[in-house]
């Protein structure tokens, strides 16, 4: 008897330790890393939605997934316009969560100069002809996109007697920028920084 009492004792404690796994992986799930939703309006996909870039000579090579390139640029476009007209409006809140730091401060710097100088920045946006990108670089845990963005833009500078100095406000101008946007993949933050700009 004592042989039979110890077995259902052993099955017992076996339907019991199987109850407490399943409900522990009830509880807790499976999941692990980052599984926040992306509070960026510009680059929704957050984390996810470069992985598919993480090779450089897939860039080079044109072998990266379209759906993945069309997800970022997406993103990249809406924040190139947000960019441009929020620092011809002199709008330093929003810029502060598009720009590196180093980039804020050079944006804030002309705003700043403007207003010292009492010069006025009109800027009508038209629209972007083309948005490529022309590099991935990882280096560690820092990721840096590079893009090539060929815009359409009605811009001038007039002073406080609303005299034209730079510019034309009755011309569309053809701009061909460069930019790169720059993440810290270890950071819950799914922001992707304007680290850079160049013109061709």
């Amino acid at each position: 008897m004592s042989n039979s009492f110890g077995f259902l004792d052993i099955i017992l404690l076996a339907m019991f330790a199987g109850f407490i796994l399943l409900r522990l992986r009830n509880i807790l799930g499976r999941k692990t890393g980052y599984q926040g939703k992306s509070r960026n309006k510009y680059f929704p996909g957050g984390i996810q939605t470069l992985k598919d870039l993480e090779n450089n000579e897939a860039i080079k090579t044109n072998n990266v997934d379209e759906d993945t390139k069309k997800q970022f640029l997406k993103g990249a476009e809406v924040a190139y316009e947000k960019i441009i007209l929020s620092f011809a409006n002199g709008d330093k809140k929003s810029l502060r969560s598009l720009l590196g730091k180093n980039m804020f401060e050079r944006f804030a710097e002309v705003i700043d100069d403007r207003k010292n100088k009492q010069l006025k920045s009109e800027t009508t946006f038209i629209g972007i002809k083309s948005a490529k990108i022309l590099e991935f670089k990882k280096m560690e845990n820092i990721y840096k996109v590079t893009v090539n963005f060929v815009s359409e833009i009605i811009t001038c500078i007039k002073d406080k007697n609303n005299q034209v100095l730079e510019g034309n406000p009755d011309t569309i101008k053809t701009v061909n920028d460069v930019w790169s946007f720059s993440k810290n993949m270890w950071s819950q933050d799914p922001t992707w920084y304007l680290v850079d700009t160049s013109s061709k």
